[in-house]
């Protein structure tokens, strides 16, 4: 048995936590706001704070702590180096030296769809799965492609940016229209903001566009229906280039439920082009809020087993 500790460093939330592996038994948790404007120092200190806190923890517990995972929403290059800063400004600050000299423990680091996917490959519904696309839906969109079980990086680590990039719509005209990237339609600020444009008293989070489209608020059905069908359609043009297994969805709104899950698997299953494919099983990301860290620490644990066995 092997304690790691996992962080998942995302644009919303840090989610952390203790786990021993392979068992993937969970020992204590840990959710805090990112507060990313702050800056990448600010957010840093938190994380660090937040590791030697867990560490204190699995000495406590008796298990202490090997290696700690974490898990950034940016790209991550395959030997862990973070490449770009859309959200957390890392890139000029020696991050994983930072940490180590303040734990005194080997640190990893992975981008955060990709650390998510291998716990659902590992620990949760993809397990026993060959290949699966996970798709993570929540501040942002991203999505990773399991093949032989493990996370696939692309050759510069550049994998996974599913819905980031600007869109380009064919207009009656004959000419084309930049749209917005995917995720600032269809991920859980832009329902937000989205209704709030339309309703301009309106201050909530996704969260309360859902519950107001669930009470028959017109504007907020049109604002979940019509986000949940883009990306149903575009998760469904994965689904016909790359012929997956299945999908697992996690994420915070891509777990909730309700009319925008419906919604997204209508579309899904109405874009997929081959009759054969159409009923592609899509699974419930198994470890839910837990998937990012948990990842992350399967990450450090590999790591640590190459290492071991070299």
């Amino acid at each position: 048995m092997t304690c790691l500790i996992g962080i998942d460093v995302g644009g919303t939330k840090i989610a952390a936590g203790l786990v021993t592996l392979p068992a993937g038994e969970v020992l204590a948790r840990r959710l805090q706001p990112t507060l990313p404007e702050r800056g990448g120092e600010a957010v840093l200190a938190d994380v660090i704070a937040l590791a030697r806190s867990l560490q204190d923890d699995s000495i406590r517990l008796n298990t202490p702590a090997c290696g700690i995972g974490f898990g950034v929403a940016e790209l991550v290059s395959p030997a862990g180096v973070i490449l770009d800063q859309a959200t957390i400004r890392w890139v000029d600050l020696p991050v994983s030296a930072r940490i180590e000299s303040q734990t005194s423990l080997p640190a990893t680091i992975e981008a955060d769809v990709r650390a998510a996917a291998r716990g659902e490959a590992e620990l949760g519904a993809g397990r026993g799965l060959p290949s699966f696309l996970y798709v993570t839906v929540g501040t942002g969109i991203s999505a990773c492609l399991i093949l032989d079980g493990s996370p696939y990086s692309g050759a510069r680590g550049l994998a996974g940016s599913f819905a980031s990039s600007r869109t380009l719509i064919a207009a009656d005209s004959g000419e084309l229209v930049a749209g917005p990237p995917l995720e600032r339609f269809a991920g859980g600020p832009a329902l937000a903001s989205r209704l709030a444009a339309l309703l301009p008293k309106f201050t909530g989070a996704a969260a309360d566009v859902l519950a107001l489209a669930a009470a028959g608020d017109d504007a907020a059905i049109s604002v979940v229906d019509s986000a949940s069908g883009a990306l149903g359609a575009a998760i469904a043009h994965l689904v016909n280039v790359l012929d997956p297994q299945a999908i697992v969805i996690g994420g915070g709104l891509g777990l909730a439920g309700g009319r925008y899950r419906s919604s997204l698997e209508r579309a899904l299953r109405s874009h997929i082009y081959s009759d054969h494919h159409r009923d592609v099983p899509l699974f419930d990301a198994v470890l839910g809020a837990d998937a990012g860290w948990i990842g992350a620490a399967l990450a450090a644990y590999r790591s640590l087993k190459g290492n071991h066995e070299r």
